[in-house]
């Protein structure tokens, strides 16, 4: 019981703290994107091939989360796009009061878009709001067409599923049709993304809609 209500304090205080957040980005009218997946599905790849396409276009700012390391932030600084790494050693989730910080160090007069790139995790961040617009769940063909059914809290709280890596889809057992069917079991809403990141299939189609969005 103890437990429980601790995870309660904590999940009270970070919706606090969101409600900031979505306030002042609402207020800056700046649309925000908080990407989610487990390690390996090609965020980050994706993001970078998200920025190539919108160059010139919006104006991006990006906060960036991982583990350990800066090795994020520092591929997508080589758009010229201002980033803030927020590095939790350790911990499995980005929490509101990290991005909060985190927006300090961002001109939020200067950016239209914002994308959060959480820590990779199927788990823990599908419980912390941040303050996004819309929650982005991205998978690849590597990982199984059962994912949603192994973790549906993530496909419930998110709005839309990018599935990744379709170039290998020659090469896998991933059946798309069934992981779209097992995600529409939890969300009937969540709205699907079919791309490569490596070959940019469906990744115009994606930036089309980000676009969309903001404009």
């Amino acid at each position: 019981m103890s437990v429980i209500t601790v995870e309660r304090k904590i999940l009270q205080k970070n919706d606090e703290i969101t409600a900031d957040i979505r306030s002042k980005l609402q207020s800056k009218n700046i649309f925000s994107l908080n990407l989610l997946s487990s390690p390996g599905s090609g965020k980050t790849t994706i993001l970078e091939k998200t920025l190539e396409f919108l160059q010139g276009k919006i104006s991006v700012g990006v906060v960036e989360g991982d583990v350990q390391t800066d090795n994020d932030a520092r591929r997508i600084a080589k758009y010229g796009i201002p980033v803030v790494q927020i590095v939790t050693n350790g911990g499995c989730h980005l929490e509101a009061k990290l991005v909060a910080d985190a927006l300090e160090n961002l001109d939020l007069d200067q950016i239209r878009l914002l994308f959060i790139e959480n820590v990779g995790n199927l788990v823990c961040p599908a419980s912390y709001d941040l303050g996004e617009d819309k929650k982005v769940v991205i998978v690849s063909t590597t990982e199984g067409d059962d994912k949603p059914v192994k973790y549906p809290k993530m496909f419930r709280v998110a709005q839309l599923c990018i599935i990744n890596k379709m170039d290998l889809l020659p090469y896998l057992d991933f059946d798309v049709e069934r992981f779209k069917e097992n995600a529409a079991k939890i969300n009937p809403d969540l709205q699907f993304f079919e791309v490569s990141a490596k070959t940019k299939q469906g990744i115009e189609e994606w930036v089309k809609w980000v676009v969309e969005q903001v404009d």
